[in-house]
């Protein structure tokens, strides 16, 4: 157990909390992923058979690393058959054994969203519904909303709410095209991303066989970035931890950001509520950031009017003083910000420019260019190498 000795004392005592239900809410950069990493590590150290852990995490590119790391604290034949991944990966494990009985194949197809979007646009040319104002993207937003609240295309079509926008957005239609897309869905033995959660859940509440087989194989139930999980996740979670509640869950209720892909933070906020005896763990110290920058952070985050209350602290260097500058428009941010960066000496290399959307780059690239200053775009998929950097400017905050 010597890896134990490299985590601090809250962390410690997170991690080898295995009695109930645990809540562990985490400040930024303080060592979240170590928690959880070295949760599973102990676990297995403490003789539980990898196949009996599930973490579930939000990105595959989590899991390889959380893997990776763990693999270096056990042996990696004790961590070979760890259940780890996404949630819509370990459904989707789930759903190629289970399959059968919701009435499908167990080599379904799995729709990506260009599938997806090109059933919606075939069933809304069958029907000579107007395209521009069906459009495939606003379409399928619309179900995935649904699914992600395990509303079935007859509840959607019972739904005052829906209703009432539907027609607003002269989308008369709506709940037909939802329910005919769910049958070619299942005519072509095929399911969307948000049918992996919804069906999971479906199979868990209606097979109680299926329910306590994976039960028991789920002994352990751990989970990343619970802040932005969404209420068929919830439900998962919940279904499977079930009767021993041996969960743990992590999370920031401050960086909760995908309310839009239907993430709901009610899901942390209320977290002790719904599991009985749940017990809390705060990591507060940042290991990351300098003084001024966490007390900064603190002051905006203990504005919320919702939260779970923590004083996020660091203990480096109190660091450079924040420098907050209002502007009229996005071009005379640009020019701004380009005209500070043009009389900043040393290497532009050490300065980097953080904007919320694609389109703001374009304000930005015309100035940088007018001062002929070299920049380079970071976007997409890709990541870049996290270095210190002497200047940042964080835009339309």
């Amino acid at each position: 157990m010597d890896f134990l000795e490299q985590l601090n004392s809250v962390q410690r005592e997170a991690v080898m909390y295995n009695d109930g239900p645990e809540l562990v809410i985490t400040g930024a950069g303080s060592g979240k992923t170590r928690v959880l990493t070295y949760k599973v590590a102990y676990l297995i150290q403490q003789g539980v058979p990898a196949n009996n852990i599930l973490a579930l995490t939000f990105t595959n590119k989590a899991a390889r690393e959380m893997k990776e790391r763990i693999i270096q604290l056990v042996p990696p034949e004790a961590a070979r058959y760890l259940w780890m991944g996404t949630f819509h990966h370990i459904c989707a494990r789930i759903l190629r054994q289970e399959a059968d009985k919701l009435g499908y194949t167990r080599d379904f197809t799995i729709y990506d969203t260009t599938d997806s979007k090109s059933l919606i646009k075939q069933i809304c040319k069958e029907r000579g519904l107007d395209e521009k104002v069906y459009k495939p993207s606003n379409v399928l937003a619309r179900i995935s909303a649904a699914k992600n609240v395990l509303e079935s295309p007859e509840a959607y079509a019972t739904n005052r709410d829906h209703m009432r926008q539907d027609r607003f957005d002269r989308l008369y239609d709506m709940a037909d095209i939802y329910r005919l897309y769910q049958l070619k869905l299942k005519s072509a033995n095929a399911m969307d991303f948000d049918d992996l959660l919804m069906l999971t859940c479906q199979l868990m509440q209606q097979f109680e066989g299926a329910r306590a087989y994976y039960q028991n194989i789920f002994r352990y139930v751990l989970v990343d970035e619970y802040q932005d999980t969404n209420y068929a996740q919830y439900l998962i979670v919940k279904l499977l931890a079930e009767p021993e509640n041996h969960v743990c869950v992590v999370g920031d209720d401050a960086q909760s950001i995908y309310s839009f892909r239907g993430a709901d933070i009610r899901n942390i906020l209320t977290f002790q509520r719904g599991y009985a005896n749940a017990r809390l763990f705060k990591l507060e110290r940042n290991y990351r950031s300098t003084q001024n920058i966490v007390r900064a952070a603190n002051s905006l985050i203990h504005k919320n009017e919702h939260q779970i209350y923590k004083e996020v602290y660091s203990e480096k260097e109190v660091g450079e003083s924040l420098i907050v500058t209002p502007y009229m428009s996005d071009r005379d941010e640009a020019a701004g910000v380009a005209q500070q960066i043009a009389r900043t000496k040393g290497s532009y290399e050490d300065i980097a420019i953080l904007y919320r959307t694609n389109a703001q780059s374009r304000a930005f690239e015309n100035e940088l260019r007018r001062l002929n200053i070299p920049y380079r775009i970071y976007g997409g998929t890709g990541s870049t190498s996290v270095r210190r950097l002497r200047m940042l400017f964080v835009t339309s905050v």
